[in-house]
């Protein structure tokens, strides 16, 4: 029986994927200044910071893999840092405290089940590749959850994820125990299951929303968390996105150092992380999942699909840009599967494996050749940009192009000119174009506050990006 009380805070450290598809630059923006982007803003305000005071060896946490890309290239003393943090907890405890993301921030109960199982896949090949070892868990986009996805994640060797109190439809209850983290078991279909650990929603919003009017870690440890001791599960989760201390919240990341290296331990919460506390508490109770939820939008998953109350202004544009976009990714996978089948291999297991060659542990030809596939060099090229233009039509689908209330805005500008990249590919793959369709759905698209439309939007980066003009 478990009789000391712990606390754990998880950290989800995420920038939205923006600038230019095709050489992955950020690119100069303004309102960052005086830094070239938000992203060095951001490394400078928060991540640095964070890596420098030995934050992250206290929290739980997870890098999303784009920002991770990034980092690696523009910061690799930060990105090193981010490593180490890992590998001390694994020294240490015998478990990491790094937790895996999905390749792309893709909300994954609205994708269909392959592009789902790619997703996790992905990220799962991502953090091996960067951290040394199998992830024990992942951080689910925006906390989007429903059992199809908890299938998917358990499928490909995940023991846990993290959900909102929110999105817990029914479960055991306490009236003496406040919001315990758990972890608990949900019951998936074909008699399998999979662990949640529970967030506790009124610390979670207050680190998130209010942190720099608590008054400091000492005064909040002392305020919120030692008079509900008594009334606390074994474990007490606060999640939160990374960026609270330092960018959202400045200077806040030394509320975060004091917090996790003295005064949570002092108030009685010693801390702990995840997969420390897992591996040493396995789940013993069951729990039901509220289907198609998430932990930012009241309205289910609304905001990504047709747009809700979650975001100022009409978002109608919301509908129209998914229904483009899906109907692109459609046509390209029907162009991708009458390439690949009859060669005699599963599209969508080389498709799962193509990380291989983005993170080039192998070249792409032989990557091919190691999935069975003797093929000639323009065979192999068709194939390879076939994979590619997968790869561009997966990252279209990143949640933050849906998120915002401007289709004008770098996120969704970022989602069309993935498709415009994946259009030129399988059109030089395959000689056939798709743009004329994609450009008709993409005109009634309207939602960029100027008056402009998708098709002005998808005309203009294609002009900016002059995929046109490349080799093919």
């Amino acid at each position: 029986m478990i009789r000391r009380k712990y606390l754990c805070l998880h950290a989800h450290f995420y920038q939205p994927a923006r600038g230019n598809p095709v050489t992955g630059e950020v690119g100069v923006e303004p309102s960052a200044a005086p830094y070239q982007n938000w992203n060095e803003r951001i490394t400078a305000e928060c991540y640095r910071p964070n890596a420098e005071l030995g934050n992250l060896q206290h929290l739980s946490f997870n890098f999303n893999e784009t920002l991770l890309t990034w980092l690696e290239r523009r910061h690799p003393d930060v990105y090193q840092m981010v490593l180490d943090a890992d590998r001390y907890n694994v020294a240490t405890y015998g478990a990491g405290n790094a937790v895996a993301s999905t390749m792309h921030h893709t909300i994954l109960p609205l994708a269909r089940r392959r592009d789902k199982r790619t997703q996790v896949a992905w990220g799962r090949a991502a953090f091996i590749y960067r951290f040394g070892r199998p992830p024990e868990g992942i951080w689910l986009p925006e906390m989007a959850a429903d059992l199809e996805t908890l299938s998917v994640i358990q499928e490909l060797g995940f023991q846990f994820t993290i959900l909102s109190r929110g999105q817990i439809a029914s479960g055991p209850k306490d009236e003496k125990v406040e919001e315990p983290a758990g972890p608990y078991w949900v019951a998936l279909p074909g008699g399998e299951r999979i662990a949640v650990f529970v967030r506790h929603e009124r610390f979670s919003r207050e680190l998130a929303f209010n942190i720099g009017t608590l008054g400091g870690a000492a005064h909040w440890t002392h305020r919120a968390l030692m008079p509900y001791r008594r009334y606390a599960g074994p474990l007490s989760l606060a999640a939160v996105d990374g960026e609270t201390f330092g960018h959202h919240h400045q200077g806040e990341y030394q509320f975060l150092r004091w917090l996790m290296r003295y005064e949570a331990a002092a108030s009685g919460y010693p801390t702990t992380t995840l997969a420390r506390f897992f591996q040493d508490n396995p789940p013993q109770e069951f729990v039901e999942i509220k289907e198609r939820t998430s932990w930012s939008c009241y309205h289910g998953l609304a905001r990504w699909v047709s747009g809700c109350d979650c975001t100022p202004g009409p978002s109608n544009w919301k509908g129209a840009l998914r229904r483009a976009l899906d109907n692109l990714a459609h046509e390209i996978d029907l162009l991708y599967v009458r390439m690949v089948e009859p060669l005699g291999v599963d599209p969508w297991a080389l498709r799962d494996g193509y990380m291989a060659v983005i993170f080039d542990r192998i070249a792409g030809p032989g990557y091919l050749a190691q999935a069975g596939l003797r093929l000639d060099e323009n065979t192999a090229a068709r194939v390879l940009d076939m994979l590619r233009a997968q790869y561009h039509a997966q990252v279209m689908y990143t949640s933050c192009a849906f998120f915002f209330e401007n289709l004008n805005r770098p996120e969704p500008r970022y989602a069309i000119a993935n498709a415009a990249y994946a259009l030129h590919l399988a059109r030089r793959a395959t000689g056939v174009d798709l743009s004329g369709l994609f450009r008709n759905d993409l005109a009634v698209t309207y939602g960029g506050g100027d008056g402009s439309n998708g098709m002005e939007i998808y005309d203009a980066v294609v002009r900016e990006l002059g995929i046109e003009r490349l080799p093919g």
